[in-house]
This record gives structure tokens, sequence and C-alpha cells, in this order.
């Protein structure tokens, strides 16, 4: 079906591209084709992804919390078992506790910046 409404879209374009009353060089033609295209190339993809939304969205929050909590509570773990085996002044649980948490963090943020950059360069490609 995309194909088809591809198809008509395209035909469409042509056919407003046709009209000289209202654009009168090559030049502004071909131009008006490509932002027409773009355009219908966006919105068909827009539909093709559609099933991405409130979905997709909550996956995400899982997935980058799961990146901090999973961190987070290996070093508490391993931190209690060093308490019971080598107990001292300093608390291991909390130190590494804290140090799960910062790597957490650091993963969940670097999978958000790689994520980001793919939005963007998709972005851009779609634009251009």
């Amino acid at each position: 079906m995309a194909k088809m409404e591809s198809g008509f879209i395209r035909r469409l374009a042509c056919f407003i591209v046709s009209d000289k009353s209202e654009i009168k060089s090559a030049k502004d033609r071909t131009a008006f084709s490509r932002e027409v295209g773009a355009k219908a190339a966006r919105k068909l993809k827009a539909r093709r992804n559609s099933a991405q939304g409130v979905w997709f969205g909550l996956g995400m929050m899982g997935l980058i919390g799961w990146s901090v909590v999973v961190p987070t509570l290996l070093g508490a773990a391993l931190g209690i078992w060093l308490d019971n085996r080598h107990p001292g002044s300093h608390s291991w649980a909390l130190m590494l506790l804290v140090i799960g948490l910062v790597i957490g963090c650091l993963n969940a943020w670097h999978w958000v910046a790689k994520e980001d950059k793919v939005m963007r360069e998709e972005q851009e490609d779609n634009d251009e």
C-alpha cells in the first residue's frame, strides 16, 4: 500500500509541477518537485513507523532505567560481600554502590547520546 501511495504522490507532484501558471522556470520546477517528494517520503516513513509511539517510548525508558539499576545493584552486592569478608573502617558497600551508580549513569548517557545521534542523522537525511 505504501508503494501505491508513493506512486500517487509522485504523480500528483508531477501534475502540480507541470502547471506552468504557478511555476515558471525548469529550475523552480525541479526544486519544487524535490521538496514535494521529500515531504511525501517523510510522511510515508512516519506512517510505517507509527507503531513506535507510546510503547516504544516506554520501552526505551525501561531500558535506560535498567542500564542504571543493574550496575548499581551489582556494586552494592559486591560491596556487601566485601564488607562481610574484609571488614574495615570504610564501607565497601557504599563506595561500590556509588561507583556502580556512576557507571550506570555513564552507560545510560552514552546510549542516549548514540540514539540521539542516529535520530539527528535520519532527520538530516530526510531534510536533504
